[in-house]
């Protein structure tokens, strides 16, 4: 078995809650559907959670030299200079 992509995850869950939504599923189908669902959010999560993690940004700083920063704290920083510039 192959290891489930994100993309792959997350278009199968878009599926089972568009057959949820629909509410033609029988009962059995349903719960059935519903524990599908909540094993792909929970692996989409934990995808995303790994991802923030590793994510980080190369910056400058003010002496023009390259520094890596969280994501978080990367974002957080070109926001205020988002707001500086308006």
């Amino acid at each position: 078995m192959s290891k489930q992509t994100f993309e792959g995850a997350m278009a199968k869950l878009e599926q089972i809650v568009e057959e949820l939504e629909s509410g033609e599923l029988p009962l059995e189908k349903t719960i059935k559907k519903f524990e599908e669902g909540i094993r792909l959010s929970s692996y989409c999560s934990t995808i995303l959670d790994e991802t923030e993690n590793r994510i980080s940004l190369l910056l400058k700083d003010a002496d023009g030299r390259l520094t890596e920063q969280p994501f978080d704290q990367a974002n957080s920083a070109a926001g205020k200079h988002g707001a500086d510039q308006e």
